[in-house]
């Protein structure tokens, strides 16, 4: 599985690479995370908020950090 964070380092970029990680450790799901910085990267996902969270290429959320329950139900989707 192939996780992106994308976002500029702001404050809720970090949050939600945090909280990723967790929502990987308590559901024993091994992934690649990656953050995303380059604005033209970012870009080429057609976001146009950040943070946003890519799951195997697919934009899953934009413009905010997802409730622990939701990114659980992300991660279980791309499983």
């Amino acid at each position: 599985m192939e996780i992106k964070v994308l976002g500029t380092g702001c404050a809720k970029c970090t949050k939600l690479e945090k909280e990723v990680y967790d929502a990987l450790a308590e559901l024993d799901v091994a992934a690649n995370v990656e953050k995303v910085q380059d604005i033209k990267k970012i870009m080429e996902y057609k976001v146009m908020f950040t943070p946003a969270l890519v799951i195997n290429d697919k934009v899953k959320v934009a413009g905010k950090v997802p409730k622990k329950e939701e990114l659980h139900q992300y991660i279980k989707e791309e499983i």
